[in-house]
C-alpha cells in the first residue's frame, strides 16, 4: 500500500549556504498493510527515491543523508526498509537514436546510532524489479502541477 507519494525536500549540511541540500520524488510503500497474506514481510516498506530536474543534488549523491531523514520523519524501522534508487528510461539524442534504459539501484546502508552511513549499490534482480514494477503501478501516481 502507498503511504506517501511526494516531493521530499532535505536541507543540507552548510548552515546558511544550505550547501548539500535538494529535493527528490518519495515514495513510501508498506506492503504489510492492507494485506491479507497470513506471511511477514522480513522488509515491508519499500522505500523509492528519484531525482527531479530542480533539485540542486542527486538522490545518488545524498543517499545516506536522505535515507536517515525518511526513516526519523516516517518513522521506519532501516532494517525492515528495502531502499531503491529509480531511474527512469531516458531517450535522447539529435533524433532520439541513444537510450538508456530503465533502472532500479538498492542501495544497503550501514546503520551507527540511527544515521545511514556507507552507501552500498546494487542492481536490483529481475524477479525482485517485477515485484517493485507491481507495487509501483497499484500505487496511485503523484499528481502533476
Amino acid at each position: 500500500m502507498l503511504i506517501y507519494d511526494d516531493i521530499f525536500t532535505w536541507e543540507g549540511w552548510g548552515g546558511a549556504l544550505k550547501l548539500a541540500s535538494g529535493k527528490c520524488r518519495l515514495r513510501i510503500y508498506d506492503r504489510a498493510r492492507g494485506s491479507t497474506a497470513t506471511v511477514a514481510f522480513l522488509r515491508p516498506f519499500i522505500v523509492v527515491v528519484s531525482d527531479v530536474a530542480d533539485s540542486k543534488m542527486s538522490v545518488r549523491s545524498c543517499a545516506a543523508h536522505i535515507a536517515t531523514r525518511v526513516t526519523l520523519e516516517f518513522d521506519i524501522d532501516p532494517e525492515r526498509m528495502l531502499w531503491i534508487e529509480y531511474y527512469p528510461q531516458v531517450t535522447y539524442g539529435a533524433n532520439k537514436e541513444h537510450t538508456i534504459m530503465e533502472q532500479f539501484v538498492a542501495v544497503d546502508f550501514s546503520w551507527y546510532d540511527g544515521k545511514a552511513l556507507s552507501p552500498r549499490l546494487r542492481q536490483l534482480k529481475p524477479p525482485i524489479v517485477e515485484v517493485v514494477r507491481e507495487i509501483m503501478r497499484e500505487g496511485k501516481p503523484m499528481e502533476t502541477a
